[in-house]
């Protein structure tokens, strides 16, 4: 993935040292795990200074019962997603758009269970760059069915995109793309699959 907008280092030193939640015995309690004291310390620690933890684990607790898949997901992944939402100041849920928590099908090892996996969304791309002073400007684009689209992430990251002629092809693929100041690039894609999921968690 893309390297996301720069968060402050105080941030994640604050996080660093937090104390780690103790893990529960059963692993699909995840309402249990985040509510545990040891958790609402370590959002804290990450959360910028306009949101609480309280508020951050009440949303995660909501997301939980509004898309049950999420319960029975891996703890620990839901948990790392739920601290970078703290990390870059982003609220996780439909409300707002800035952010979505998936379950995926690519299991953990250890558990054997799904990961969920955070997928930013436009409007908190848009917060993100806001708050970052250092994007110049903000573009999404709709891929469909017959266009020429490839990309590409590691060192050199590239994004190439030829619209066909057909405006009524299905959509295949959207992506975001941020130009930052100095002349740099970063962009963000998803794929239909990630997209109708973002839109069935919306209407839930």
């Amino acid at each position: 993935m893309p390297k996301q907008p720069p968060i402050a280092k105080a941030d994640l030193q604050k996080t660093q040292g937090a104390r780690t939640p103790t893990a529960v015995k059963n692993n699909n309690d995840v309402i249990s795990f985040i509510n545990q004291p040891s958790m609402k310390e370590q959002l804290a620690a990450a959360l910028p200074r306009h949101m609480t933890a309280e508020r951050m684990i009440r949303i995660a607790t909501t997301e939980i019962r509004k898309v049950p898949a999420l319960g029975d997901c891996d703890t620990m992944s839901f948990v790392s997603a739920i601290v970078q939402c703290s990390q870059l100041g982003l609220e996780p849920g439909g409300a707002l758009g800035h952010a979505y928590l998936l379950p995926f099908g690519n299991k953990n090892e250890k558990s054997g269970k799904k990961n969920v996996q955070l997928i930013i969304g436009y409007r908190g791309m848009i917060d993100l760059a806001r708050r970052s002073g250092q994007i110049a400007s903000l573009s999404a684009r709709v891929v469909r069915e017959g266009d020429d689209f490839s990309f590409e992430f590691g060192l050199e990251e590239k994004l190439v995109h030829r619209p066909g002629e057909n405006e009524d092809a299905p959509v295949t693929h959207v992506y975001a793309v941020a130009r930052l100041k100095d002349g740099g690039t970063q962009f963000e894609v998803m794929t239909r699959k990630q997209i109708e999921l973002v839109r069935a968690q919306s209407k839930a």
